[in-house]
């Protein structure tokens, strides 16, 4: 995949996450060749990987369109999510974590630490939250050392708020917010501890339970779609529960 290529396809799954196109839209070559400055080859082949990953689909009309998720197959992407983040961590634990991946794991807890553990959360701790929720997620992925986990990850991660940072907590009140977030770094805690000690079992019932959160979140913003639109406009392209 070319450089052009490579930029129009990130560049179009992250107009999608970001909610820039509703359910049945239909997603013309040239109009978004010309949004995007950029050729119609790279586009139509983007479009192409796009449909690939599930995030668009044909359109009756020709080309393709937007299509429109249930949040049941984003529950289930979460699901998943926790079984292969479990199953990395089982790995490290059993076959021993490098030292400089423990130390960068350590890190990510004392970071997190900084940003969860004070009287108030403001805006630039859970920007820093967020930082630190990424990298920690993706240490452990990249450091099991098992490449096909690590593509199965990739394509789980492209799915509508299906990835480790996507479903933050967005509750009524930043106080009840920073209570779910102090929960789930505390899992984070849990998590490396059982690394180190090479409690693989443990390890991967952690990483399962840790996207529990996730779900509940999930839950908890398809119940207040004003509040959840605010936070992240792509929630739109989720259908409420009992629809489909």
């Amino acid at each position: 995949m070319d450089s052009q290529q490579s930029r129009v396809l990130v560049q179009l799954r992250d107009m999608i996450l970001k909610g820039e196109f509703v359910p049945g839209e239909r997603l013309a070559e040239i109009p978004l060749a010309e949004r995007m400055g950029a050729s119609r080859t790279p586009v139509r082949l983007a479009l192409g990987s796009l449909e690939h990953e599930g995030l668009i689909e044909p359109s009756p009309a020709g080309g393709y369109q937007m299509r429109r998720f249930t949040s049941r197959e984003i529950a289930d992407a979460i699901r998943v999510r926790g079984v292969i983040e479990g199953f990395a961590a089982r790995l490290l634990a059993e076959e021993g974590a490098p030292r400089q991946l423990l130390r960068d794991l350590n890190d990510c807890l004392d970071a997190g630490d900084k940003a969860v553990n004070k009287p108030q959360m403001e805006l630039d701790d859970y920007a820093a939250y967020v930082e630190m929720n990424d990298t920690f997620h993706r240490l452990i992925i990249d450091g099991c050392g098992n490449s096909t986990l690590k593509r199965i990850m990739e394509l789980l991660v492209g799915q509508p708020f299906a990835s480790p940072s996507a479903m933050l907590p967005m509750q009524s009140s930043m106080e009840e917010g920073q209570q779910w977030m102090q929960q789930a770094h505390r899992q984070h805690h849990a998590l490396v501890q059982a690394i180190e000690r090479g409690q693989g079992s443990r390890a991967q019932a952690l990483g399962e339970e840790h996207v529990e959160i996730a779900r509940m979140n999930l839950d908890y913003a398809l119940d207040r779609p004003e509040l959840a639109a605010e936070l992240m406009p792509g929630i739109r392209l989720v259908a409420g529960k009992g629809r489909s």
